[in-house]
């Protein structure tokens, strides 16, 4: 099943992996299992560096922007892989790493066994919220005291860009949203609630898209910009501008 990997790489930069890490030889690596100590100082750099590269005024806007784009790249490929082949990869975070930009978001994730087994959306869940995404979200509450419902809000945008983003990369638009609402219903935690993938079609071109209810205050860094799917522009506005995308505008 090693060929995924290589499947994943089609769809581009957010669902690609680094294999077969060692993170013993030192280097620029962050071992995800370390950002769920609230006062890890992996932690630390993770927020520093997103607030100086983003330009964030406050700790707790830093962490609802980490939370959103962490869970739009690190454990992405493992939702694409079973909504592709039905298979899973261990992104639990003991097998996971990042390595920082210099600019908004990552530069790359890894892992350190790279594998594919069949399994369940059951133990998906597990590997990706359970015992990754979720327990980030508790250490971040704590350390900056961002809300945990927009907390969720990042992971659950985050989660539907696996299935969003590969849907306008050559996907099964049908295979993908029925993945998608499979892995919704059995997520839990009122990810449900939190927003909603919906379907357009311009011409010959439809794609997946979402419909966040909660906000990241993205718009409060120095970029002053709102992401494409943020709550505080109208569901009208969001949709026009999907579908100006669809156009190829």
């Amino acid at each position: 099943m090693h060929d995924v990997f290589a499947r994943l790489d089609t769809f581009g930069e957010r669902y690609r992996l680094d294999l077969d890490l060692d993170l013993s030889s030192g280097g620029d690596w962050i071992d995800c299992s370390r950002l769920l100590d609230p006062g890890s100082p992996e932690l630390t750099r993770v927020l520093d560096a997103e607030r100086h590269a983003s330009g964030q005024v406050s700790d707790h806007a830093t962490a609802l922007t980490v939370i959103a784009v962490y869970a739009g790249r690190v454990t992405t490929a493992a939702l694409l892989a079973w909504a592709l082949r039905g298979v899973l990869i261990d992104v639990r975070p003991s097998n996971t790493a990042i390595r920082l930009s210099e600019h908004h978001g990552f530069e790359a994730v890894g892992l350190r066994k790279p594998y594919a087994v069949e399994g369940s959306v059951e133990t998906l869940v597990s590997w990706v919220l359970e015992e990754h995404l979720l327990p980030l979200a508790r250490a971040l509450r704590v350390r900056t005291r961002a809300g945990l419902r927009q907390l969720h809000g990042g992971i659950a945008h985050g989660c539907a860009m696996a299935f969003c983003g590969a849907s306008l990369r050559g996907g099964d638009v049908d295979e993908l949203e029925a993945a998608y609402h499979r892995f919704v219903a059995a997520a839990g935690n009122g990810l449900d609630r939190l927003g909603r993938v919906v379907r357009l079609r311009e011409g010959a071109r439809e794609g997946l898209f979402y419909l966040r209810n909660t906000c990241c205050l993205y718009y409060t860094s120095a970029e002053k910009v709102l992401c494409a799917s943020c709550c505080l522009d109208s569901e009208a506005d969001r949709v026009a501008h999907y579908r100006s995308v669809l156009r190829g505008a």
